[in-house]
């Protein structure tokens, strides 16, 4: 007899929402979820975290924010900021990591994700960790004088006494980025939150305080969390297309970042779901709190912005998008 297919076993969704932009994000994220994954069996996680010496200010949601996601479901779990904290808020999604629940498979997003299709559709082998391939050569930077591509990355996975040579794409060109191991930090996944967290905070820690040699001219802000991610990942058994392709960053999540880029240059069907999400008039007391929602969302600016680019004739470089927004007086965040 054939055997069934494997199903996916249930996991945690979790993101970070604390004070400000972040919170109201994620009670968008927690709205797209449910509108759009309504038989979703996990848990969703928002991890926020607490004051204390690395916060000159209270980094805990808003009341009302916070009652928002309770009412969409969303569990608060709080963690404590021991390395980064204001100084590094990408650290973050570092440090919640051990104050998820152990053992059991969790998928992060970043809270500027909106889910756009039923997650219940990705096939996540949680044995095998990875993250999103949505992104570009941002880091290293190599110096005309100095280790290229090759010699940067090399250093690192010898550092932590990880094989390189199967960490490269070799259908990639020689010292072109995306030969090597490198992701966007927007999603990623695994079995175990503590194991996966243990070893980010290790890498990224021993990255940041005692910083090989090759990576002398290197900026480690903001790209610390993208540099130690791939070095995670690989040593844990994960790498690249581990997903089928065109699922998340696809028609299942859209990674939109900024406001003002979800309406320059995403699909209809995101901008679709964010002003359906956003319509019911509980949810609409809350967003409004934040400027850029109200603004863009609320008051038309969102449309002023997608008239000014053919969809389907975008400037190739992001920044060009940004300097013809701002040249508008559109650009928020």
């Amino acid at each position: 007899m054939a055997g069934k297919p494997a199903r996916t076993p249930a996991y945690n969704v979790v993101v970070v929402g604390q004070s400000g932009r972040l919170g109201y994000e994620a009670v968008l994220f927690a709205a797209s979820l449910r509108h759009h994954s309504p038989d979703f069996k996990g848990r969703l996680l928002v991890a926020e975290p607490q004051p204390g010496p690395l916060w000159p200010s209270d980094p805990r949601l808003k009341p009302d924010v916070r009652s928002a996601l309770e009412e969409l479901g969303a569990e608060i779990v709080p963690f404590h900021s021991a390395h980064f904290g204001a100084d590094y808020p990408y650290g973050n999604k570092i440090e919640m990591l051990t104050a998820l629940p152990e053992g059991e498979p969790f998928v992060f997003f970043d809270t500027d994700t909106l889910i756009t299709g039923d997650l219940a559709s990705v096939p996540f082998d949680f044995e095998r960790p990875s993250a999103s391939l949505r992104r570009t050569g941002t880091w290293p930077k190599p110096e005309l004088y100095g280790p290229g591509y090759a010699g940067i990355w090399k250093s690192l996975y010898d550092k932590f006494g990880l094989d390189f040579a199967s960490s490269m794409d070799l259908s990639e060109p020689d010292e072109y980025w995306a030969r090597y191991l490198y992701f966007n930090a927007g999603y990623f996944f695994y079995k175990c939150p503590r194991v996966f967290g243990d070893r980010f905070r290790e890498y990224a820690l021993a990255i940041r305080d005692d910083t090989p040699v090759e990576l002398c001219c290197q900026e480690m802000t903001p790209w610390l969390d993208q540099i130690a991610l791939p070095l995670v990942i690989h040593s844990l058994g994960g790498g690249r297309d581990v997903l089928p392709v065109g699922l998340l960053d696809g028609t299942v999540s859209c990674h939109y970042r900024m406001l003002p880029l979800l309406y320059a240059r995403e699909a209809d069907r995101v901008i679709e779901t964010l002003e359906e999400i956003a319509t019911p008039n509980k949810l609409k007391k809350v967003l409004k709190g934040y400027d850029p929602i109200k603004r863009m969302v609320y008051q038309g600016r969102g449309e002023k912005v997608r008239a000014l680019f053919d969809q389907d004739n975008l400037p190739r470089r992001e920044q060009a998008i940004r300097n013809r927004i701002k040249s508008e007086g559109f650009w928020m965040r």
